[in-house]
């Protein structure tokens, strides 16, 4: 998930940062502290949280922040809402709903835009979403890193999926950095990160720290 191949050359065999944004409540603040991390490292793409804005308000700030994320090699993912993914030139959308929902965006949307999905709490479930195909699941629900260590669950579907499925995974990591450890360690291509960054002194730090944090310790995938 990025659009850029060069930035992921030396990354490519390990773990990769997807950064979470909070619900917009100040959009100067959050635009500065996503510029700020994604100066920190290797970020392979941002998912917008949408979560209770204000339409015209959340289509404004994405204006401004989308070429920002894309600028860095990073993708650009809008939750849920088409429209404004669609106006402000995202790259993808995220789509936290049910698989008729899924399903629809997928058939919609897909190749011209990355489509996703996530909040899957089951085996079955994750199997029915797989055969549609999408192009990563992700084993958490948005904003839900709410406390310091990644959910048991997620962490055992993300390993559970990692082992026989191809299309790539992203798991939630907790509110604090070193969850990022063993939601690594489940073999997901991916680990998101919201609130361990954005509640963060300083998200340029904590995201370079994530990254560390990955180089010493994400297992490497077979080329």
């Amino acid at each position: 998930m990025t659009t850029n191949n060069a930035q992921t050359n030396s990354f490519e065999n390990r773990c990769r940062v997807v950064l979470v944004t909070p619900p917009l409540s100040d959009a100067a603040k959050l635009t500065t502290q996503l510029e700020q991390a994604l100066s920190g490292g290797d970020v392979a793409s941002v998912i917008l949280d949408t979560t209770n804005a204000d339409e015209a308000q959340f289509q404004a700030f994405a204006e401004k922040v989308v070429p920002l994320i894309q600028k860095t090699g990073a993708a650009a993912l809008i939750l849920n809402d088409t429209r404004i993914a669609g106006r402000v030139g995202a790259d993808g959308l995220h789509i936290e709903g049910n698989q008729e929902t899924v399903a629809e965006a997928i058939e919609r949307y897909t190749p011209k835009l990355i489509v996703g999905t996530g909040n899957l709490r089951d085996r079955h479930s994750c199997l029915a979403i797989g055969e549609l195909q999408p192009d990563f699941v992700f084993f958490g629900k948005i904003g839900a890193d709410n406390k310091p260590d990644a959910h048991p669950r997620n962490l055992s579907l993300a390993e559970w999926w990692a082992q026989m499925v191809e299309i790539p995974a992203i798991v939630q990591a907790g509110s604090d950095m070193q969850s990022i450890i063993p939601a690594a360690e489940t073999g997901a291509e991916f680990v998101a990160l919201g609130a361990c960054v954005f509640q963060a002194d300083n998200p340029a730090e904590a995201v370079a720290e994530a990254n560390r944090l990955l180089d010493e310790n994400a297992p490497q995938f077979e080329s």
